[in-house]
């Protein structure tokens, strides 16, 4: 039976590539965007196995409402695919108190909204897979994006544990972790930058600008090679709870295995000082 995906930001970057990937596999997706019009057009040869609606994830009701009006169209939802977000990226200091609301209020409750929203339709179906788009930062922090890294950290953890409570109703939870991939992610139309100017950090900020600027659109990872892998996982009886897309992801998860395998080893008296002796 083909399965009907529910897809954030559908309209371009990953979430383009993943309706794409799975509409020719044969399943059916709701590619939902802030501009429903531009996956609706890029989508359009696939007819009656699309439907396009309006989501700001920021927005409680338009949640709510895009998820009635996928069930109500196909009757269920297998995959859900948390892929909306953009990212705030300069050194914590130069980040306004509101710039960090809004990344957080993006790229982690509005993963939380969308996600509880669609649930009780898989928990009626007793199946579902829960896939959630984190990064390379949600697996190593990085400086000059630790506000943008937080995110990814928290939806990681919060994925682990999600998909923990929603084994019994044969639920799955995956959080994948894409390296640097050849999207618009550091277009000026995506990313945003600090919004606070502290002169200490000058030299760095415009050293990470230029390196930005110079990676744009040079980066190794394929986005249309993306969507067909993650039909795969969604294809998959036992889906891994993590999944590094890309090398340098997959070289981040070796590393930060190693740095915790050799900080326990290092510190392994000094953590053990704190229990209580026992007899």
């Amino acid at each position: 039976m083909s399965k009907v995906w529910f897809i954030t930001g559908a309209n371009r970057g990953f979430g383009y590539e993943i309706a794409r990937a799975a509409l020719d596999s044969g399943d059916r997706v709701v590619a939902t965007a802030r501009r429903p019009q531009e996956a609706e057009a890029a989508l359009k040869e696939h007819g009656e196995r699309v439907l396009a609606l309006p989501l700001d994830v920021t927005d409680t009701d338009s949640v709510v409402a895009a998820v009635a009006a996928a069930r109500e169209r196909f009757g269920r939802i297998d995959v859900l695919v948390n892929n909306a977000g953009y990212g705030q990226l300069g050194y914590f200091e130069e980040q306004s108190p509101q710039s960090v609301e809004r990344q957080f209020a993006t790229n982690v409750f509005g993963v939380f909204d969308v996600t509880r929203a669609v649930l009780p339709v898989m928990r009626a179906q007793r199946s579902g897979h829960v896939i959630t788009v984190s990064s390379l930062s949600g697996i190593i922090g990085i400086a000059g994006s630790p506000v943008y890294g937080a995110t990814k950290f928290a939806v990681t953890g919060w994925s682990e544990g999600l998909g923990r409570e929603l084994a019994p109703f044969g639920i799955h939870a995956t959080c994948v972790h894409p390296g640097m991939f050849r999207t618009d992610f550091l277009d000026p139309t995506s990313v945003g930058h600090a919004d606070v100017e502290i002169d200490d950090y000058a030299p760095f900020r415009a050293e990470q600008r230029a390196y930005l600027e110079a990676s744009n659109h040079t980066q190794p990872g394929d986005p249309a090679k993306f969507g067909p892998a993650i039909v795969r996982l969604a294809a998959l009886g036992t889906p891994p709870e993590r999944w590094a897309a890309g090398s340098d992801a997959l070289a981040s998860f070796t590393q930060r295995s190693r740095e915790l395998a050799d900080s326990a080893t290092e510190w392994e008296e000094l953590s053990r000082s704190t229990d209580i002796p026992q007899d």
